[in-house]
């Protein structure tokens, strides 16, 4: 079951320790999770267990107790954070447990908050509960969503107070540590090439590509047209990624190129949020307050910029310079095009043409002028039968603005699909429920004094976000007074 294809396909760091430092010539290090006091199992993910074969074990998924198998190792990484070159990163709070074959399929298992690694800087290596259930329940919302993310496969309380400055003000306090288990093809992102390339390292990078190519991708060996065709492909499929970020209206919130994977799904769940409000410049995320650099609005712009420093790091390594252009051109229509689609089918187009083009583009001017809640405001678009705009006292925030337009607006949409919407599309489109930032908000509250009753409720929901679920009404509501300035809730930081 467990497989060393990773760590026997690429150069390993040779020093047995976890003392931080700068790591060279090397993919990753092997080192040991910290011992956990008195872990216990919060949440477990049973279909994902049964589908891994893994067994509810406190001891195991803290990382205390190793499998027969297992071979733990931090990654080793660099990035771009907020547009500037960062250097070494790595795992600094992350271990692999190691590399599995599933159906002739490679999955990485890595443990969150599980102790220090030759990465974690000044850091200590943990995470609190905090940051670990947000993770744990988005990961998983978003995999019901039909997003392509990273998986969770536990969470795991670990006993021990951890210390954290949540604001970033010089306050900073205890809360309960935790551990999330989460699951993907691999952690490998851009930011595993760009430290190579930064360091000048052409032969750890190409070995890193050979196993890239052959064990993920499908090819029997490396060669320049497999690089291109693989890099082609990310672009493509980060470009889908983030158009599905926006028809959720989920927004990342920490669009470092060492945040993106190049398998082209989510992963690294910290202050994300989910836009209530339609604003195309709001963030989730406290450090990007003034810049606003990862708004809702930015996410397509920042993905094609960060595919590009990807670019950046491989071409030059192969000598494949003059080809960035061609492949930012495909990464640019690969998002229209797939944009567009998803647009469509918010609005019930069954076919692309024209016609929507001009509803797509008032929709959203109008959506921007008005404090519309987004997720309802398409959930209760998708139920409309006949032209009216009645719907939308339930869906704004204060006054409803533009009404004349509003009412022009929804008879011209209803005319442009012949009065007749597909709502199929609609609704497996336009989710009723998603992971809003008050409801995790609450949940963590609860999760902090030992009540995971409120945790649950939304985990077994937020499996099926697109039907009705009358029990869970509740949770589909407008964003309420309290949540929208409250620290830790309406922004958050990347502190966990």
């Amino acid at each position: 079951m467990w497989t060393r294809t990773f760590v026997d396909n690429v150069p390993n760091d040779p020093v047995l320790d976890s003392r931080p430092r700068q790591v060279s010539k090397s993919c990753l290090s092997f080192v040991k999770p910290t011992k956990m006091p008195s872990p216990e199992i919060l949440l477990w993910n049973k279909t994902l267990s049964e589908h891994l074969s893994f067994q509810k074990d406190a001891d195991v998924w803290s990382g205390n107790t190793l499998l027969e198998g297992m071979r733990p190792f931090a990654h080793c990484y660099g990035g771009h954070q907020f547009g500037n070159w960062a250097g070494q990163l790595g795992d600094g709070r992350a271990i692999s447990l190691g590399t599995m074959s599933i159906n002739n399929k490679p999955i990485e298992i890595q443990l969150k908050g599980s102790g220090i690694t030759p990465y974690s800087r000044r850091g200590d290596g943990r995470a609190v509960l905090r940051s670990s259930l947000r993770e744990y329940l988005c990961s998983e919302a978003m995999y019901h969503l039909n997003v392509p993310t990273s998986r969770a496969l536990s969470l795991v309380s670990t006993g021990e107070k951890v210390i954290r400055d949540i604001l970033y003000d010089g306050h900073p306090e205890e809360e309960p540590g935790a551990i999330v288990t989460r699951v993907a093809e691999s952690f490998l992102r851009f930011g595993s090439f760009e430290i190579h390339a930064s360091r000048n390292d052409v032969q750890t990078m190409k070995e890193l590509l050979t196993y890239v190519l052959t064990q993920h991708f499908g090819k029997e060996d490396f060669t320049l047209e497999g690089c291109l065709e693989w890099l082609q492909d990310i672009g493509s499929q980060t470009a889908f990624l983030v158009s599905e970020w926006m028809r959720v209206g989920f927004v990342h919130g920490v669009m470092n190129t060492d945040n993106m994977s190049i398998h082209s799904v989510t992963i690294d769940y910290g202050p994300y949020g989910w836009v209530e409000p339609y604003q195309l410049d709001w963030t989730p995320n406290t450090t990007d307050k003034y810049s606003r650099r990862y708004t809702y609005g930015n996410q397509p712009m920042i993905a094609m910029w960060n595919y590009a420093r990807l670019l950046d790091a491989i071409l030059p390594c192969l000598e494949l310079q003059q080809k960035k252009k061609d492949l930012l051109e495909h990464f640019q229509h690969s998002f229209q095009e797939a944009h567009h689609r998803m647009w469509c089918n918010k609005l019930g187009f069954t076919d692309v043409d024209e016609r929507s083009i001009p509803i797509i583009e008032a929709c959203q001017e109008l959506l921007q002028e008005s404090a519309v809640d987004m997720t309802m405001f398409f959930r209760e678009l998708s139920h409309l039968e006949q032209p009216s705009i009645e719907f939308l006292s339930k869906v704004q925030y204060g006054q409803l603005q533009s009404e004349e337009r509003w009412k022009k607006w929804i008879d011209d949409w209803f005319e442009a699909t012949n009065n007749s919407p597909n709502r199929d599309l609609m609704f497996s489109s336009n989710p009723k429920y998603v992971l809003r930032n008050w409801l995790a908000y609450n949940a963590i509250e609860m999760a902090e004094k030992g009540d995971m009753t409120l945790a649950n409720e939304l985990y077994t929901c937020l499996k099926h976000p697109y039907d009705e679920q009358k029990e869970f009404e509740k949770f589909y509501r407008k964003r309420p007074e309290w949540a929208e300035n409250k620290p830790g809730c309406s922004m958050l930081s990347c502190s966990s």
